[in-house]
């Protein structure tokens, strides 16, 4: 099971009532607008957009009737306190009128995903789900992970859970359809075969180790077996077995027989595997302590495809039927839903969300919600999933708050800090410097908060200040403070948003402590708690010391919890900004001599590298068989020919 952290539970009430003590801010105010809206509100389907006086969308509701619908929140004093507080907000009342009723729930979904209103049930879950594709597009298929729009030529198999459970189902794949997952430069390129030959998990046609009828055939049976046919596949591998050894033909025989065994591999890793199934998602909530886990199952073609848990935002109140509909609207608003799709709740709006499915995939959804037999058994094994992920989290999250309430204790801060910022830089010789913004808060990482920062050589942050030199990372640690903390001054200057960190951890002594304290007070900014935690002697981990402003260093015992979390997020920190520094560091390796040619774009650049496999194929290549490459004219193949033999 993988378990995915979407986003940080419901907004307390804390939160809300400091968004009420702005003068701006009140349910008399709200309640005007709401009538405002009315007096030229269509009486027709549509969605409807709550935003307070700052523009910022409050909330995002779609309606039968859009006039009835808000027209129910003027009576105040009937609604919740949350809903009130909403209310109290809304500055104005943006409208958008559909033709029905579905096309409304459509849109409401994808308003909800683009906007994220702070009061809607909210799944943040940007990430697409990968695929198995096996192309059809080339002499030799490939089969090979695939993410995102389903633009290239081929059959896709999905989705998987996650990217591990793709790589490990093609593992297993090529052991039982040894076929490519080179890429195409690579396979044109090769004059003898690779590794995956040698270990069986490819049949080299790169080298014509393999006849094109042979390697057809393999392709039609890993599509057979993908596609659900794997009774079917194996019953033929295991004639053509038996057949090798009445021959006795043994090696054959033991290569088949080890297909065999991978494809068994394969359903016995995936778990249940149920024929009857056919193309299906289950979907199954579990709601305690004021939050919710969803879990989804996948299954195509009756295989098990892996699962994965959501934790959606949304109020302490809202019931688990309304989170579990407002969840499948948005999970399926950018995915394709199946044929079926198992729920363990009753939805209110269940068929409307059917036809809504329905219309966006172009062939008929079925939302169910069975009592009995196997697929129950398959909902009550989600929900007991969702049970368990839940569990967990709701003790991390108990365990990191107590953590937060010793950092607040130890460090001297008036409560515990909701949000984290950790800061870290990374060059080697001050080459390719960046800078790295990690987040943490009550609920762990928050990884939508990471941010990364280019080192600009030429001048510090916003042009003011002295040039950064190339290895000055007091200089560099002042660039990236400089440029935070204005972009939050001009974006929120009150403060009253959820970004501005309640504490600002510094990785370095006391010399980066003291740029981040200059850099506040030159920004105006007094009251924000910051400290630097620096490795102890000879850098050992472990004898970590914590500067604070106007106190002497902290030493935390070696057995300390606190000290584990500071090293925690410091790590965290280090790492996020070494990926960082080796990503820029790769990409400017990435750079092509061929860039450096005028009259060279992309595509022909791309020509080239598919003809020649490499620059330096490129470079080796005579005049004439630079001409043979498809786009490039005479005159550009001297170019490209002089160029590498220019310094001769």
């Amino acid at each position: 099971m993988v378990d995915v952290q979407i986003e940080r539970p419901t907004t307390s009430v804390t939160d809300d009532a400091a968004a009420l003590a702005d003068p701006g801010v009140s349910l008399e105010r709200g309640v005007a607008a709401l009538r405002a809206a009315l007096a030229a509100m269509p009486a027709g389907p549509g969605v409807y957009c709550m935003r307070d006086r700052h523009e910022k969308p409050l909330y995002v509701g779609k309606a039968k009737s859009l006039r009835k619908r808000v027209q129910t929140y003027i009576n105040v004093r009937t609604l919740p306190v949350r809903l009130q507080r909403m209310i109290a907000g809304t500055a104005s009342v943006e409208v958008i009128t559909t033709e029905g009723e579905v096309e409304a729930l459509l849109l409401e979904s994808n308003m909800i995903k683009r906007l994220k209103p702070h009061y809607n049930i909210l799944l943040r879950d940007d990430k697409s789900f990968p695929y198995i594709l096996l192309r059809r597009d080339h002499a030799w298929p490939q089969i090979a992970k695939y993410r995102g729009a389903k633009s290239a030529g081929g059959d896709y198999f999905g989705p998987f859970a996650s990217a591990g459970a793709v790589n490990l189902t093609i593992n297993a794949l090529q052991r039982a359809f040894p076929l490519r997952s080179c890429s195409d430069s690579v396979l044109e390129s090769r004059t003898r075969p690779c590794l995956q030959y040698q270990i069986k998990r490819c049949t080299a046609p790169c080298v014509g180790r393999i006849a094109k009828a042979d390697y057809d055939g393999l392709v039609d049976e890993a599509r057979a077996f993908l596609a659900g046919r794997s009774q079917e596949v194996q019953r033929r591998l295991t004639e053509r077995m038996t057949a090798a050894s009445d021959a006795l033909e043994f090696e054959t025989a033991a290569a088949f027989r080890d297909r065999i065994k991978a494809l068994a591999h394969i359903q016995m890793r995936q778990g249940i595997n149920l024929p009857s199934m056919g193309d299906a998602d289950v979907v199954a909530i579990h709601v305690e302590a004021g939050q919710a886990c969803v879990q989804v199952f996948f299954f195509r073609s009756g295989q098990n495809y892996g699962n994965r848990a959501f934790f959606p935002r949304h109020g302490a109140d809202d019931p688990a039927e309304a989170i579990l509909g407002a969840f499948i609207g948005q999970f399926y608003s950018a995915r394709e839903a199946p044929p079926l799709v198992l729920v363990n709740r009753p939805l209110g709006e269940a068929a409307l969300i059917a036809e809504a499915l329905t219309v966006k995939a172009g062939r008929k959804v079925r939302l169910h919600r069975p009592l009995r037999g196997e697929k129950r058994k398959l909902l009550e094994d989600a929900e007991r999933n969702a049970r368990e992920a839940l569990a967990r989290r709701l003790g991390e999250s108990t365990a990191q708050r107590r953590l937060l309430e010793s950092l607040a204790e130890r460090f001297g801060l008036e409560s515990a800090p909701r949000r984290i910022e950790v800061y870290d830089n990374s060059h080697i010789s001050g080459t390719d410097a960046v800078g790295s913004l990690i987040v943490a808060g009550p609920e762990g990482f928050i990884k939508n908060g990471y941010r990364k920062f280019t080192i600009r050589s030429t001048a510090a942050a916003q042009g003011a200040g002295d040039p950064v030199a190339p290895g000055d990372d007091y200089a560099m640690m002042r660039e990236v403070l400089t440029r935070r903390f204005s972009r939050l001054i001009k974006e929120d200057p009150a403060r009253a948003g959820e970004a501005w960190p309640d504490l600002v951890l510094i990785d370095g002594g006391a010399g980066q402590l003291g740029e981040a304290r200059r850099v506040f007070a030159d920004l105006g900014i007094a009251d924000l708690a910051v400290a630097a935690i620096a490795k102890g002697p000879e850098r050992n981990a472990g004898r970590e010391r914590v500067f604070l402003p106007d106190r002497p260093p902290v030493a935390l015992g070696a057995r300390d919890p606190l000290l584990y979390f500071l090293q925690r997020l410091r790590d965290e920190a280090h790492r996020f900004a070494i990926g960082t520094h080796r990503a820029r560091r790769a990409k400017a390796r990435a750079r092509s001599a061929l860039d450096e040619i005028p009259g060279v774009g992309p595509r022909r650049k791309k020509a080239l590298l598919h003809r020649f496999g490499s620059a330096r194929g490129v470079s080796q290549a005579g005049l004439a068989d630079l001409e043979t490459v498809d786009g490039i004219s005479s005159t550009v193949a001297r170019a490209i020919h002089d160029h590498f033999r220019a310094d001769n």
